[in-house]
């Protein structure tokens, strides 16, 4: 029974260690054609104030609280949410109407940068939508092999909702 013991405890150290020790970059891209004109798109995309139209989330927790301050390079998102934590995005970078750059920062949770991407398709935009973390960066030390072994799904987490945010993005930009 010692042996047992002692065996789970090492397994659960090694775990543990482990933790601290992966890969902890993080990349989650996913990309949509969107038969508008690219400046409606970027105006979309550009204006965090404009966010709650096509983003996922506020449909996921309609109690979240959100203030957005600011315009161009700065302009801010803070969110409060009992379902989904509470956060921040900020506009790190335009060059219009091509690219947007965002500082997300999740508390506790950790930060991340995101880019949107929008190029040329024909008559249409191609657009991309991109997200990276090192998932140890902004976590309290305690939390960092969970956060870690947390990277392994956020391709999967996030880019389901980088997905449902594209059609809506898609939809508002083609409907004009």
């Amino acid at each position: 029974m010692k042996k047992i013991l002692i065996a789970i405890a090492a397994l659960v150290v090694a775990v543990i260690a482990l933790g601290y020790v992966l890969p902890d970059k993080v990349h989650v891209e996913r990309s949509i054609i969107i038969n508008a004109p690219q400046e409606r798109v970027y105006a979309l995309v550009a204006d965090l104030s404009a966010a709650d139209r096509w983003q996922p989330w506020a449909a996921m927790d309609p109690d979240m609280t959100k203030e957005v301050s600011g315009s161009g390079v700065g302009q801010k998102q803070v969110w409060k949410s009992k379902k989904l934590g509470d956060g921040s995005q900020e506009i790190t970078a335009l060059n219009p109407p091509a690219h947007v750059d965002y500082a997300l920062d999740f508390g506790d949770m950790g930060v991340a940068t995101a880019a949107m991407t929008l190029e040329p398709a024909g008559d249409a935009v191609k657009v991309v939508w991109s997200m990276n973390a090192n998932m140890r960066e902004g976590v309290p030390f305690y939390m960092q092999p969970v956060s870690t072994y947390m990277g392994f799904f956020m391709d999967g987490m996030v880019g389901k909702d980088y997905e449902k945010g594209l059609a809506n993005l898609k939809r508002i930009a083609e409907a004009g």
